[in-house]
């Protein structure tokens, strides 16, 4: 019997998608046992204010043409049918039902692992599902029960400390920030003037 394909689950607001972002995630396809990497693009909470989040299928189109030329990375909108507010927790049942022939597994910053006892149902979660860890500059220490966890493997992916906050500025105050941005994309922000 093969064994299951093994699939990293990145989630992101994606907005938008940047080199930050396909970096750490075609790092952590090529340097780990991980077959595949999907990016799961997270709907905006409805009960959050909006302001800035570009609607869920456009920013689900820049992450597609992001990762046209990288077979190993796919885009997912597995989170858009399930009912918001979503837990992590949910997705990861749903996408298991989904696909009964998969094996998934967390991608996580480190600074989301500092908080991760904060989670919902975070003990079903380390319980059934392995989670990969990439470095991030962030403040505080990662919980003692998390350091030396059989489920929770350390990548030693490069440090990428760039935001999509910092993008979405940069383009509306009229910066070229291209080298940050995957090329495709930037032709997409920029036909379609998003962020200005």
């Amino acid at each position: 019997m093969e064994s299951q394909k093994k699939i990293g689950l990145y989630f992101g607001t994606f907005n938008p998608i940047h080199v930050g972002h396909l970096a750490i995630a075609n790092y952590m396809v090529e340097f780990s046992d991980l077959d595949e990497v999907w990016l799961i693009v997270t709907p905006h909470n409805p009960h959050k204010t909006k302001n800035t989040l570009l609607d869920d299928t456009q920013r689900l189109s820049m992450v597609r043409i992001a990762l046209e030329d990288y077979p190993k990375l796919k885009a997912s909108n597995a989170e858009f049918e399930l009912n918001q507010p979503n837990y992590t927790v949910d997705t990861l049942v749903h996408l298991e039902e989904k696909h009964p022939d998969l094996s998934f597994c967390l991608i996580m910053g480190e600074d989301n692992l500092k908080n991760f006892h904060k989670w919902k149902n975070h003990e079903v979660i380390l319980d059934r599902y392995a989670i990969y860890v990439y470095p991030r500059i962030s403040e505080g220490p990662i919980k003692t029960r998390f350091k030396n966890h059989s489920k929770i493997h350390k990548v030693d992916a490069p440090i990428m400390e760039i935001s999509s906050t910092f993008i979405r500025n940069s383009i509306k105050t009229g910066k070229d920030i291209r080298p940050m941005l995957p090329h495709s994309v930037w032709t997409y922000i920029d036909e379609m003037s998003f962020y200005k």
